[in-house]
């Protein structure tokens, strides 16, 4: 007879497949083979409602896992703030983190990832920070976190503001993205901050991270502008190390 492994495999590919509706078939089935569904198949069929814009399925599967017994987890609730997001209904999204805060959830940073790149999405820049600054109060962030938050302030322009949390961020020794480094390198280049942006370029060559061709280019017209060739000629031997070719001529 399937068992509760089975029948999660079962539900989990069909739902990927984008046969949600088979999903809850099986669903069913489970319950005439007194297998009880668990809090990941619950959170597999919230997930894909939320992604076919079905946020009224979404809730009512929420509302039947709660009233058959089965405490929702993390990655329930989670489900459930994506499917709201993803419709910029954030008030709603709020009532669930405050319910999760309620029962003694512990929200984490897929929860909080989830909120600001739909705030960001939406050009919400504002209230971004507002629950970026609640957010790390009652969760850990993770470097997708702090690689939004320097995106979104080097967009805005806030270019200071992204170099304190890209700090924050060595300090927690998380490993930087290739544009998380570039956003900023490229930010430096418009301020024509060229010694801060040579900081970063070595080092995101000696973290054995390639540059892309823009970033490197920009920041190699500026030392130009400046007539610092001997610092280029630098940063391209340890490009030359990294790569078999320079990525600029």
């Amino acid at each position: 007879d399937p068992d509760i492994v089975t029948y999660g495999i079962m539900v989990d590919i069909l739902c990927k497949a984008g046969r949600v509706d088979e999903s809850v078939e099986i669903v069913k089935e489970m319950e005439f083979s007194g297998c009880r569904p668990t809090s990941f198949i619950y959170s597999v069929l919230v997930h894909t409602y939320g992604i076919d814009n079905r946020i009224e399925d979404a809730v009512d599967t929420f509302l039947e896992m709660e009233s058959s017994g089965v405490e929702a987890d993390v990655a329930v609730y989670n489900a459930l703030i994506s499917a709201f997001c993803k419709v910029n209904k954030f008030q709603n999204a709020y009532r669930v983190l405050d319910e999760m805060e309620g029962k003694k959830v512990t929200p984490n940073s897929r929860t909080c990832n989830i909120i600001l790149n739909s705030l960001i999405g939406c050009g919400e820049t504002d209230e971004t920070l507002k629950v970026f600054r609640r957010m790390i109060k009652i969760c850990e962030p993770d470097a997708d976190t702090y690689t939004v938050m320097i995106k979104m302030f080097c967009d805005r322009d806030e270019l200071e503001r992204a170099l304190k949390v890209w700090k924050y961020m060595k300090k927690k020794r998380f490993v930087p993205s290739l544009h998380t480094i570039s956003a900023l390198i490229n930010g430096l280049c418009d301020k024509a901050d060229a010694s801060r942006a040579c900081v970063l370029m070595e080092e995101m060559i000696e973290n054995g991270i390639r540059p892309g061709r823009v970033t490197f280019g920009k920041l190699r017209n500026l030392l130009l502008k400046e007539g610092r060739e001997d610092v280029l000629e630098f940063l391209q031997e340890k490009m030359n190390l990294l790569v078999k070719e320079p990525l600029c001529d």
